[in-house]
């Protein structure tokens, strides 16, 4: 590709055809883009792509144990609903500042070493959740806690080096898909084990399933060694590069922030909604409602397929005319249960398809810089969803659930107005 990639390209993305310098480079899996040139198998093995995407689904989960949890750590640590809803806000900030520092380390080190390095970094952080004596120590447990649970994000860009041409999409869409799983399991798993053991039981759990995680992928990921050779303040400095030479990047960053944006205000005041009259749920029927988002996990190899053929604009349109179109069922949702699981499931549906929709589109880019144009796209993603639950829990506090509806219906409409405004974006990404 040239044109907005050429400056790029020369300065700081060299190419990665390059003759095979060490056994470990020349093995199958870590041969082409996981590290230099060579032959690559006609499949990836189905048994890593299953450990990969467990692996997402995991880690980022760490983020989403605490949502159900609110109420309840706010009864026990003797805060408000508003404090504690803050606690999902900590999680996220930490995240962002992971996908600043730490995912562009996915393109300069080894990744195997690196990805089970921060996992046992995360297992201690949540230790410390469940040890935290007071709110301020939790609070600062999951900053820490966001900020390594971006080993998510290192994982999907090596699933996409690991994987053939041919099998590409399928492998990334099958991470995704356990990547979202893991999302909304989080939810529903969190409830059921703070109802027979308490909220730190979560965290505990969540700490050795790590550790055991780590292990597994130490024994199994094959060495995957850096894209490029440059310094980490010059990796750092090229993800500003990126976002200043690529129109479809920074369109799908806005798109992105939306998204996510209208993901965070759902599920961070969703649990004030059903511990509250009419419902009065306690934290494990709270957290069931999670599986009602699942049907967004099934949309995602769909999504890329309809990148893939070259359709990615109008799905993307699609996909967000279900986002804002959820809104209305929500709202229906203060009173009716069948209408509020028909919105989580028309939601998550309209967030996830969007999502794929926009990681299509970026990953086509720059293959070698894969991780840094992840960086990009998840810390706008991010910010927006950081924005969106802070918004959330104090709109909740001051006017309830419909002011919450109102603020989600219009961040879809603005995603909507967004991508009607930069139409003329995506025709060079087609092209390519």
């Amino acid at each position: 590709m040239l044109g907005p990639h050429a400056s790029l390209s020369a300065s700081t993305m060299p190419t990665l055809d390059q003759p095979a310098a060490t056994p470990e480079e020349s093995s199958p899996l870590a041969s082409g883009d996981a590290g230099a040139g060579g032959a690559r198998p006609a499949r990836m093995p189905r048994g890593l792509v299953a450990l990969l995407a467990f692996a997402c689904g995991a880690t980022v989960a760490n983020l989403y144990y605490i949502q159900p949890l609110l109420s309840v750590i706010a009864h026990d640590l003797s805060v408000s609903n508003g404090t504690a809803g803050l606690l999902v806000t900590c999680a996220q900030v930490g995240y962002v500042a992971g996908l600043v520092f730490l995912v562009p380390l996915g393109d300069i080190l080894e990744r195997r070493q690196l990805i089970c390095t921060i996992l046992l970094g995360t297992a201690v952080a949540l230790a410390a959740c469940a040890a935290s004596p007071d709110f301020g120590a939790l609070a600062a447990a999951l900053v820490l806690v966001g900020v390594l649970s971006v080993v998510a994000q290192i994982l999907v860009p090596l699933a996409s080096a690991l994987a053939g041409p041919q099998e590409r999409g399928q492998v990334v869409g099958t991470v995704m898909s356990g990547l979202l799983i893991g999302i909304l399991s989080a939810r529903t798993l969190s409830g059921l084990v703070a109802q027979l053991g308490g909220w730190r039981l979560v965290f505990g759990l969540a700490a050795g399933l790590t550790v055991l995680l780590s292990l597994a992928l130490a024994w199994k990921l094959p060495k995957a060694d850096a894209t490029e050779r440059v310094r980490y303040r010059s990796a750092l400095l090229s993800v500003i590069t990126l976002i200043a030479q690529e129109p479809v990047l920074r369109q799908r960053m806005i798109l992105g922030a939306l998204g996510f944006g209208c993901f965070s205000v759902l599920w961070t005041s969703i649990a004030f909604l059903l511990s509250s009259p009419p419902y009065g749920y306690d934290e494990a029927v709270i957290g069931l409602f999670g599986l009602a988002g699942a049907a967004g996990a099934l949309i995602a190899p769909v999504a890329g397929g309809l990148t893939d053929r070259g359709h990615g604009r109008l799905a993307l349109a699609g996909f967000l005319l279900v986002l804002l179109a959820s809104w209305g069922l929500l709202a229906l949702g203060k009173s009716s249960l069948a209408a509020l699981i028909a919105g989580i499931v028309v939601m998550d549906l309209g967030v996830q398809g969007a999502h794929i929709s926009n990681q299509a589109a970026i990953y086509r880019l720059h293959a070698q810089a894969r991780s840094r144009l992840t960086t990009a796209y998840i810390v706008s993603m991010f910010l927006g969803g950081i924005l969106g639950s802070t918004l959330s829990s104090t709109l909740y506090a001051a006017d309830g659930w419909t002011a919450i509806c109102v603020l989600g219906a219009a961040l879809a409409a603005v995603a909507i107005l967004t991508l009607a405004a930069t139409r003329r974006v995506d025709a060079p990404a087609a092209a390519s």
